[in-house]
């Protein structure tokens, strides 16, 4: 508990707290709370409803209603003001109990009295039947043309007659279908009321906190909790500017932030922040457990029949594998102010980074996902030309800079913008302060790369006798800058890695030097890389052997 200098107390329970209670039972205080504020995390969420309440002096218990289910009860803690001094006790969550509706006996009524008129319309059904029943006897049962006595009975007769039956099966019919209309209707009504009727399952979590307050006072507080089922995030726009001759390029990267919340309780009109912060991996490394090393157990001798079912599983076709590709006028118009974008400002500590969303947001839940803005950067990148021609000659606009911010850079997906036009979506890598960050924005079609084989050679080395196999390989890649303007080329290729002592690889004398080896920390990656005047041609030769004993053969396979 901490006093403050204005009278006010302030009190906060991280853990539950147990009163010493009188022998007197607290009373119950009815109360609604709202939700206030929500910390949105990669894996949860934080949520902070606000409660006032008038109590009375004494022990009290508020009795709140409205909170979701899916809480977490070890997360709640609860702090607040008041006039006097209050102390915050027990906090207790749970779902409250199934109760009946309040107009139980009202229902019961309703009910019974449709019932009843159900039994009254099966009644005249039942009626219904035996006349249409009489009526088609009767027509069975009368000779046609005979008289009491025998005697013939004129046709007129005959017709009223079977006019009379037909009457009365119609009428029948008629009934019956009208009384089982009117039941269909009274079955459903009745379904529907006993439904009322039946005690349904809560759909909120009852949340009650113990107070003890020394006078009657006004008092606020603010109870605290992780829900799962929220998430989000990180989402980039990334619009480059390429520049000209007499302007410098530049790139706007506007971090955003991708919201989505299943937890059963919508967020209206809420202070709403994210948080770098991964809640659901707890809180220790994982375990390890010990390391055995050990001769393998003999295989278990088969029977026949399961060795037969293992050779027709071998010949089994595979599965086929599917590849896919990828002005101005007289009047003037008043001067027009472009719109702006709210962005949230960035709390950074050591260990998490909280991003506040400016003003209040709603979202409710189950909605669907909600893009809001972060942040926005203007960075001065370096612009190149990069291209793997050993794959695709196509050579691709890259722009790099260093990440200079202390909120780090997030994984996640980024819209990719050249000089105003959408050319598609890539990825974001995890960046944090001080480390280099690289963007792709689509193909230049003003550079044009080829890449030719000019010796492929595969055969043995020794002098008099044959001691090794050789396989011997040359390449030249041919560069045009097409455009009016210097432009920083970077050429990628690979030279094989050895993993045996017994196979040699050697790079030739013939290469043109590379500018950088294993690049990015990759092994027998090598990058040619270069400042291309305009119009500039240019060949880059890369040649290199593979000698390996002769008794063996060796693969070229990429690494994982």
């Amino acid at each position: 508990m901490r006093l403050i200098s204005n009278g006010f107390l302030t009190t906060s329970l991280v853990a539950f707290t147990v009163l010493a209670m009188g022998p007197a039972r607290a009373a119950d205080l009815a109360a609604v709370s709202a939700v206030d504020a929500v910390t949105v995390y990669p894996d949860g969420a934080s949520v902070t409803r606000v409660v006032t309440l008038d109590l009375p002096a004494g022990d009290n218990s508020a009795v709140l209603k409205d909170f979701p289910l899916t809480l977490d009860p070890a997360s709640l803690r609860v702090e607040g003001e008041a006039g006097v001094k209050l102390t915050i006790g027990a906090i207790d969550a749970k779902p409250p109990r199934a109760a009946p509706p309040a107009n139980l006996s009202e229902l019961d009524k309703r009910i019974e009295a449709l019932k009843d008129e159900r039994v009254n319309l099966q009644g005249m059904i039942d009626a219904a039947i035996a006349r249409r029943k009489f009526a088609e006897r009767f027509a069975e049962a009368s000779p046609a043309g005979i008289g009491d006595k025998g005697e013939a009975r004129p046709i007129a007769e005959w017709r009223a007659a079977f006019a009379a039956v037909g009457e009365e099966v119609a009428s029948a019919d008629s009934t019956i279908r009208d009384a089982e209309r009117k039941q269909r209707e009274l079955d459903r009504e009745i379904a529907r009321l006993e439904q009322d009727r039946a005690q349904k399952p809560p759909s909120k979590m009852e949340v009650r906190i113990e107070l003890s307050a020394a006078a009657s006072t006004k008092a606020t507080l603010r109870v605290t909790y992780s829900v799962r089922n929220a998430r989000w995030a990180p989402l980039y726009d990334a619009r480059l500017d390429t520049g000209a001759k007499d302007r410098k390029p530049a790139l706007e990267l506007v971090r955003r932030a991708e919201i989505t919340q299943n937890t059963g309780e919508d967020w209206p009109n809420v202070a709403l922040a994210v948080s770098t912060v991964r809640t659901a991996r707890g809180g220790n490394a994982p375990d390890l457990k010990p390391l055995v090393v050990q001769y393998p157990q003999p295989p278990r001798p088969m029977s026949a029949g399961a060795m037969s079912d293992m050779a027709m599983q071998s010949v089994a076709p595979a599965p086929q594998r599917l590849l896919r590709g990828a002005a101005g006028g007289k009047n003037e118009e008043p001067a027009m102010e472009k719109a702006v974008e709210q962005q949230a400002a960035a709390d950074v500590s050591g260990f998490q980074v909280v991003f506040r969303i400016p003003g209040r947001v709603s979202l409710g839940a189950g909605e669907g996902a909600k893009g809001l803005r972060v942040s926005s950067a203007s960075i001065a990148p370096d612009l190149a030309v990069r291209a793997v021609p050993v794959i695709d000659p196509t050579a691709f606009l890259e722009a790099s800079f260093k990440q200079t911010e202390d909120a780090p850079l997030l994984p996640g997906r980024v819209a990719i913008y050249r000089d105003g036009v959408f050319v598609g979506r890539g990825q974001m890598a995890a960046a944090a302060k001080d480390e280099t960050v690289r963007l792709g924005f689509g193909a230049d079609e003003k550079i044009k790369i080829e890449r030719s084989v000019l010796k492929r050679n595969e055969g043995s080395a020794g002098l008099i006798v044959t001691t090794s196999k050789t396989d011997e390989r040359s390449f030249k890649t041919t560069v045009r800058n097409g455009h009016d303007f210097p432009i920083r080329i970077a050429i990628e290729d690979q030279l094989p890695v050895s993993e045996n002592e017994d196979i040699v690889v050697e790079m030739l004398p013939s290469t043109t030097a590379p500018s950088a080896t294993n690049l990015r920390d990759k092994r027998g990656v090598l990058e040619w890389a270069y400042e291309a005047k305009p119009g500039e041609i240019k060949d880059i030769n890369f040649a290199w052997r593979i000698r390996w004993p002769k008794d063996k053969s060796v693969v070229m396979t990429p690494s994982g």
